[in-house]
């Protein structure tokens, strides 16, 4: 089994170290991430504009990996049409560094980059933990079995499976939630401060709060991942299929 590893918080994330060697207990591995940080990039690709490539010295034995200066979108478009010999039979997206819910998959490179992948026929999954300083342990603990389970499950046209891990220990975890639909609502809602400089010019900084449990819809990602639960659900790209 060929793997394409890809993830939107850039190739010196732990998040894709750890997804590229869990992975590579099940086939062999191909690395391409952003050469930086590109985070809430949705889809975009780069256009009119050179994108440096370069073989990156990747910290998993036999893993294959390449820094590419451009989006996460980017990233799965070259791996597919430049540098991989064919296509490969999973792309893995992730381990993204925050959740990946409701209306906040719209904006993440994460689930974009999986995406991007099924557009072009490539069955993906995009995976995501609270944070880089949250517990991994339900991450670390479930991860390589929902790997199996999710490649075991028949491929959707345009559609991705989205794994969430709870910030939690593992002795907290309450199980796994599948077929979570998206919720209608942002897990992280945008708030702006305003910051002025010596020289009177304005800025506006933008930062979030976490939506209250109260407010999650019960049955949705949002729901799960703040009630204890890992959540996996399906996330369909918006292309008519008839």
């Amino acid at each position: 089994m060929n793997i394409l590893v890809v993830n939107d918080d850039g190739i010196f994330a732990p998040g894709i170290e750890k997804l590229a060697r869990a992975a590579a207990k099940f086939g062999n591995v191909t690395v391409v991430a952003p050469a930086k940080q590109c985070s809430a990039m949705s889809m975009r690709i780069t256009l009119f504009a050179d994108m440096e490539l370069k073989e990156y010295d990747f910290p998993v034995e036999g893993v294959k990996a390449y820094s590419l200066d451009g989006t996460p979108a980017d990233c799965v478009k070259a791996a597919l049409y430049h540098l991989l010999p064919e296509k490969p039979d999973f792309v893995f997206s992730g381990i993204n560094a925050g959740y990946n819910t409701g209306r906040d998959v719209l904006y993440s490179g994460t689930v974009n980059a999986a995406l991007e992948a099924v557009l072009d026929g490539v069955p993906a999954v995009a995976f995501s933990n609270e944070n880089s300083f949250g517990s991994q342990e339900v991450c670390d603990h479930y991860l390589e079995d929902i790997m199996r389970e999710v490649m075991a499950l028949p491929a959707e046209p345009y559609t991705i499976w989205n794994v969430n891990f709870p910030c939690c220990a593992l002795s907290e975890v309450k199980g796994i939630r599948r077929g979570v639909t998206l919720a209608d609502v942002q897990l992280f809602t945008g708030q702006f401060l305003k910051k002025t400089d010596e020289s009177g010019k304005e800025y506006l900084c933008q930062v979030g709060t976490v939506l209250g449990l109260d407010k999650a819809p019960e049955g949705t990602d949002v729901h799960a991942v703040l009630s204890g639960y890992i959540a996996i659900g399906r996330v369909t790209a918006a292309v008519n299929k008839a």
